[in-house]
């Protein structure tokens, strides 16, 4: 075994246990008072760097570059020992009717690693985000019976849930093949909700405080299909499918009351723990599939759709409880190398990538729905050094993007919307290099 393949397999096996408790902590998004809702914003089954370039497609646009978890089937294109891991960074500006906030953040992306296991067969496993907590906000409203009193309400929260996945895809026929992956979702939410009565006669505000934690863990299953056919000799069309199954996810909640003075120190002897339970929260079932077009050589074109009934999310939350509405999604993208063969123009050996996307949100406050529209693009650099056995490609991806609206919520005219506008990137190396081969001299 060379050199490569010992300092990979080292470096594979400990960044997954280090990362883990990482990724689920923090998942590196920037201020977004809808997290508040549900299990916080929702990463769904996204993809990775290339699939984000492409406006997040590619459930039916195979490649031998990357890491294929999108789609579990397309794993047996699979035709090196591929490690993958990413950084994400956001700058996210939220605006209401009345006020503007701006925020940034960075972290770990995601990990993944696929393998050919034979010419037919191919596995992965990684780890990555599977939704994410990060709010701050603060509100002010009148206080009945009082009307020289004010009333202040501070909401926080952080964490998310984290997903391991161990994948497998199957060469089953000349056209078809199968896949699946087997998830352990776990993460934390801790949220809190301060309340505080402010008058003229009251020189310093005293906070009430209640505060969740929220553990979860339970596993995810997904099944996935591939269909390729060879249109003309230049030509073919692909077909792709993957469901998520719906699952309970398991829930321990502990909540605690305490007061705390102007300064947000804890007032001796307040602490009061409310309770300490286990329950379930039901995660329904995603839907997605796509179609994609290609030349097997240098360009592919890619339309996605997906669908999930948060109607149905049951939630184990007590600060938590807003309802939430069934969710869609389309999106369009592709790729383009001018030249992959080229010897004289690095940049002809570039993958340039484009997308657009419409998403409709699952918050739907007094049943107006929010909606989602972004536009990506993003770059594949292969490293001049990459050989037939071994090759590293530095991708970058982007997306620009806006969310929610200023609108006043229907009935009440003292607060509105929040409107988001952001834009991410995410920076991944690809490592690919043919571990196994066999001898043809002894």
């Amino acid at each position: 075994m060379s050199i490569f393949k010992q300092v990979s397999g080292t470096l594979i096996g400990a960044a997954l246990v280090a990362a883990g408790p990482a990724l689920a902590q923090s998942q590196g998004q920037a201020n977004s008072p809808y997290s508040r809702l549900g299990l916080g914003d929702y990463q769904g089954n996204m993809g990775g760097v290339r699939q984000l370039g492409m406006g997040g497609t590619g459930i039916a646009a195979p490649n031998t570059g990357n890491v294929n978890e999108l789609n579990p089937a397309l794993l047996t294109y699979t035709s090196r020992t591929t490690w993958e891991a990413a950084f994400n960074g956001e700058v996210k500006s939220n605006r209401t009717a009345t006020a503007f906030h701006r925020s940034g953040s960075g972290s770990l992306g995601y990990l993944a690693l696929a393998v050919p296991l034979n010419r037919r067969w191919a596995g992965a496993l990684g780890l990555k985000p599977f939704s994410s907590v990060s709010y701050d906000a603060t509100t002010t409203g009148a206080v009945n019976g009082d009307p020289t009193a004010t009333a202040f309400k501070q909401y926080h929260g952080t964490g998310g849930l984290s997903e391991a996945y161990l994948a497998s895809g199957l060469h089953v026929l000349r056209d078809l093949n199968l896949g699946g992956s087997v998830s352990y979702l776990f993460g934390t939410i801790n949220q809190t909700v301060g309340t505080a009565i402010s008058t003229p006669s009251l020189a310093a505000r005293q906070l009430v405080v209640d505060e969740e934690q929220l553990r979860y863990s339970d596993f995810l299953f997904r099944a996935a299909a591939h269909y390729r056919h060879k249109v003309t000799k230049d030509l073919n069309l692909n077909l792709g499918a993957v469901y998520s199954f719906p699952t309970n996810l398991r829930a321990t909640r502990t909540r605690t009351e305490d007061q705390r003075d102007a300064n947000g120190s804890l007032i001796s002897g307040s602490l009061v723990q409310l309770s300490d339970e286990v329950g379930k929260t039901y995660v329904p079932a995603q839907s997605q599939a796509g179609l994609s077009i290609d030349n097997s050589r240098n360009w592919s074109v890619s339309v996605d759709g997906s669908y999930q009934q948060w109607s149905q999310f049951r939630p184990y939350s007590q600060i938590s409880t807003a309802p939430l509405t069934n969710t869609w999604r389309g999106a369009a993208g592709g790729e383009f190398t001018p030249d992959p063969g080229s010897v004289d123009h690095y940049f002809q050996r570039v993958t340039y990538r484009l997308g657009l996307s419409l998403a409709q949100l699952p918050y739907a406050p007094q049943g107006e729905n929010l909606y989602d529209r972004a536009v990506y693009w993003g770059f594949g650099f292969p490293l001049p050094t990459g050989t037939p056995l071994e090759s590293t490609t530095i991708s970058l991806g982007f997306a620009l993007g806006q969310r929610g609206n200023t609108n006043y919520v229907v009935g009440n005219t003292s607060g509105s919307n929040v409107r988001e506008t952001y834009l991410r990137m995410q920076l991944a190396a690809t490592l690919g290099n043919r571990w196994f081969i066999k001898r043809r001299l002894q």
